[in-house]
């Protein structure tokens, strides 16, 4: 199967760890180079190279310029429900983006505090009404976008800095 160039460049944009955290980030807000390197620990020109593979994937999109000390700077921005992102994505590019989700998940957790919070771990191979699925996944995924809506800028004052991973899908069945 082939994945065609936006689907080859998106792989690639997804091949390294930090980038799935600066896409994380700029869910929260609009973020320039400097501000991702700031907040990542990053040097600038690192940040500006791994936002370049992320726009060249058509993972993030521009949202905007500045004029700073002389210069322009983008901001750069993760929609998850923009339609300059890619929607629906070939079964390779999907299987490459869980197993970068996991790795990532693996770092975040790392730095959890599952004793202290309340969180929520569950995973499943369930057999359901077609029509229940749907209710289900439909109902996940209306609030995974209120959260995507409600993300704010990284530590503003009175938020709480949560990790947040979502996988639906259907399974093909299997012969038997």
């Amino acid at each position: 199967m082939s994945l065609g160039d936006g689907g080859t460049a998106a792989l690639r944009a997804l091949a390294h760890p930090v980038r799935l955290q600066i896409m994380s980030l700029l869910t929260g807000a609009a973020m320039t180079a400097a501000e991702v390197a700031r907040e990542l620990g990053l040097t600038h020109a690192n940040a500006s190279y791994h936002l370049r593979n992320l726009l060249s994937g058509g993972l993030i999109v521009v949202a905007g310029e500045e004029k700073i000390r002389g210069g322009v700077a983008k901001r750069y921005r993760y929609d998850a429900h923009s339609e300059a992102l890619p929607g629906a994505r070939p079964d390779e590019q999907r299987r490459a983006e869980f197993a970068a989700l996991a790795h990532e998940l693996i770092r975040r957790s790392s730095t959890s505090r599952f004793a202290e919070r309340r969180s929520l771990l569950s995973d499943g191979d369930f057999w359901v009404d077609p029509e229940v699925w749907v209710r289900i996944r439909d109902r996940i995924s209306e609030a995974v976008v209120e959260l995507h809506e409600a993300a704010q800028p990284p530590r503003t004052p009175g938020t709480v800095r949560t990790s947040t991973t979502v996988a639906m899908f259907q399974s093909r069945e299997e012969p038997s």
